[in-house]
């Protein structure tokens, strides 16, 4: 993984006090080309990854991306524009638009995006009905009635995907967002049905819809984001997120005993006990070693999908099988 030596540290860690400390309204923290270079290879990266996940994850449910004008609202470096048309691919792309309140960040990310995708035609601003409107770790910036105008820009949008930090607070802001959009929208990920998000009932107060990405396996042996990570205190191994999509376009239908994975398994001897979630609610539920050796050392090891079929007797786990789109299917309320 090859680095530019341009690369500002002192600016890595300046933008790294600014999103640890400072409260919405935040103001334009963007001073030099310098900073959103130090940032595209770095913070961004991890942002692309988490994009990843979430577009892998949308491959994984068959949803179709519509075709269109594809705006990155808040665009910063532009990474999330980027993931986005790497996953679905130029064709489903009519146009790329960057918005941010920064010149230098729009200005930047659209010489970004032009560089990598020179055939695709990509515009500073906001087309009047986008097609796909991306929307990337915001909400830790933007002052209540911000938020109040850029729903109602959500609303305009064909399909919106919305990616957040893993945080408890992002994550009850989107459950939030998604109950009033819910009978608007069609709520596509993490989501398997649109009933009333099970996080809400009482008794899961605790919990939080929050999800992790991997990082490439090399950012564990790159001597770049070893000191990355050592200088600017930042956990390698962890890459939580939350995120929502909304349609207006009904959500591809899920296949009988769908469930999605919140969190992270917890891992005991004799059995992995399991955050889920489904139409019925969000409840913890008993994965048996004993009767389940392989898929209990795929949750120890990590290596588990966040989708999964089940069979279950009460909160008892009796089978599991893979996810697919093409698994006979349940239609969702």
């Amino acid at each position: 993984m090859t680095h530019s030596p341009e690369l500002n540290w002192q600016s890595l860690q300046r933008l790294r006090r600014v999103f640890l400390e400072s409260r919405p309204p935040v103001p334009d923290y963007w001073s030099s080309e310098t900073d959103l270079h130090s940032y595209d290879l770095t913070f961004a990266q991890r942002i692309g990854w988490k994009w990843d996940y979430v577009m892998e994850e949308l491959h994984l449910r068959g949803w179709d991306p519509p075709r269109g004008d594809v705006v990155d609202w808040g665009c910063g470096s532009g990474v999330a524009g980027r993931a986005y048309v790497d996953h679905v691919g130029q064709a489903r792309a009519r146009a790329l638009w960057y918005w941010d309140r920064s010149p230098l960040a729009r200005t930047y990310a659209i010489r970004r995006a032009r560089e990598k995708y020179p055939s695709l035609e990509v515009h500073e601003g906001l087309p009047e009905h986008p097609t796909v409107l991306l929307i990337s770790h915001v909400l830790g910036e933007l002052a209540p009635d911000q938020v109040e105008d850029l729903l109602r820009l959500v609303l305009r949008a064909t399909a919106t995907l919305w990616v957040e930090p893993g945080t408890y607070e992002a994550s009850l802001t989107l459950i939030a967002i998604r109950e009033r959009l819910r009978h608007r929208l069609h709520a596509v990920a993490p989501c398997l049905h649109r009933e009333r998000c099970g996080i809400l009932a009482p008794g899961n107060e605790p919990h939080w819809c929050h999800h992790f990405a991997p990082s490439p396996p090399e950012v564990h042996t790159d001597p770049f984001w070893g000191r990355f990570g050592r200088d600017l205190n930042i956990d390698l191994t962890s890459l939580p997120l939350s995120f929502l999509v909304l349609d207006q376009r009904p959500a591809p239908q899920v296949p009988y005993g769908s469930v999605r994975i919140v969190g992270r398994p917890r891992i005991y001897k004799p059995e992995a006990l399991i955050l889920a979630c489904d139409a019925t609610g969000v409840r913890d539920y008993h994965l048996h070693r004993r009767h389940h050796p392989r898929p209990y050392q795929c949750f120890k090891k990590g290596s588990w999908s966040p989708i999964q079929i089940w069979r279950r007797q009460n909160d008892l786990i009796t089978e599991i099988q893979p996810f697919h789109s093409g698994s006979p299917i349940q239609s969702v309320a």
